[in-house]
């Protein structure tokens, strides 16, 4: 079950945490998975780790701040790893204020990544899989896009609009066998929240039924599903890996 064997993905924001969980989770089910991020030496340690687990990976460099570089870094790849079946969009910033205080800057580099990335990537290579006749869209939005949450207006709208923006795919892709789906993690354990004061660490575990934060890898076991051929009947939709947290 859920084997990929065959099939080649690409991920984006994989050099660390969530990506690089994701990245794992697809090699180990037999994907080639190229890694794409900003951190050259970072995704070269994602790679021999999957290297060194039998996978097969290929660190690509890709910043989705620069959408019109996108198109270009993507046609660039190795004819023997341009054949994506597998999109996962996870990459994204955060660049926290409240409205009142938050500069247009902040706005906007948030919106660049985070959603204008994700359309540019998306753009140029669902155009193979309508061609395959075969594809799996999976974006990695927030629960924080369906919640709000005070201090991330741009995070919010940027996770919001992903939703938005995939189940439109859905729509356009069904007849092609292409699927468009979401995940949206609640409070996942990562080095940032590893750090909070730990005041803050406890109100946020007090609004988690769960009573924990989430693991990468569970965030993971969602995104291999919707990769997956058990999933061939199932498009446009979200879900939220939250404990909880949105119900």
């Amino acid at each position: 079950m859920f084997r990929l064997t065959g099939r080649t993905a690409l991920v984006t924001g994989a050099s660390q945490g969530i990506g690089a969980a994701i990245a794992v989770a697809l090699a180990q089910r037999g994907a080639r998975v190229v890694l794409a991020a900003r951190n050259v030496e970072k995704l070269a340690q994602v790679a021999a780790a999957i290297g060194g687990d039998g996978g097969e990976a290929l660190a690509w460099p890709l910043d989705l701040a620069s959408a019109d570089g996108v198109s270009g870094r993507l046609k660039a790849l190795p004819p023997e790893w341009s054949e994506i079946g597998i999109l996962v969009n996870n990459a994204g910033i955060t660049a926290d204020n409240l409205v009142a205080r938050m500069s247009l800057e902040q706005w906007q580099a948030v919106l660049d990544t985070n959603l204008t990335g994700t359309f540019a990537v998306t753009r140029e290579l669902v155009r193979g899989m309508i061609r395959q006749r075969w594809g799996r869209i999976v974006t990695v939005s927030s629960v924080v896009g369906l919640m709000g949450n005070a201090g991330q207006a741009n995070y919010a709208a940027a996770k919001a609009g992903l939703i938005g923006f995939s189940k439109s795919l859905a729509r356009e892709l069904a007849s092609r066998n292409v699927t468009a789906n979401v995940v949206a993690p609640g409070f996942v354990e990562t080095a940032m929240t590893a750090a909070l004061p730990e005041t803050v660490r406890q109100k946020m575990l007090s609004d988690i039924p769960a009573g924990r934060f989430g693991r990468d890898d569970e965030v993971a076991a969602a995104v291999l599903y919707f990769a997956s051929d058990e999933a061939a009947y199932v498009t446009g939709q979200v879900l939220n890996v939250s404990g909880g947290l949105y119900i």
